[in-house]
């Protein structure tokens, strides 16, 4: 299992004042939160198979991050199609979104950006 980039984490930190706020980032969450256990249980036993870097997973943790639930999803069902014996591979990172509004934590959840 390859490590995430260093842009899919953060130093923010949840806070209970960010709950109302932080209701439409659920389900992006929770998409991050199912490709973190699959890096932590599935990967493992592929090992280092993906011909870009960063990996196919780390790659759909950077798509949600930056464009939501849907649209990652997309991107890395993209991104698996073209990773493949025939292609070949390199570095592929994610477009950071132009208007990326949100702040990450530390473990790599989104979290609504604070102004204090």
């Amino acid at each position: 299992m390859s490590a995430l980039p260093s842009y899919a984490f953060g130093t923010a930190r949840f806070q209970a004042s960010d709950l109302v706020r932080g209701i439409l980032l659920l389900p992006r969450n929770l998409v991050l939160g199912v490709l973190a256990l699959y890096r932590a249980v599935i990967s493992p036993l592929y090992g280092d198979v993906c011909r870009y870097y960063p990996s196919c997973s780390a790659y759909a943790v950077g798509a949600v991050q930056q464009n939501g639930a849907l649209w990652g999803a997309v991107l890395s069902a993209w991104r698996i199609l073209r990773c493949n014996p025939w292609s070949k591979g390199g570095v592929d990172d994610v477009r950071p979104h132009a208007h990326f509004r949100y702040d990450l934590t530390r473990h790599g959840l989104v979290v609504p950006a604070r102004k204090d």
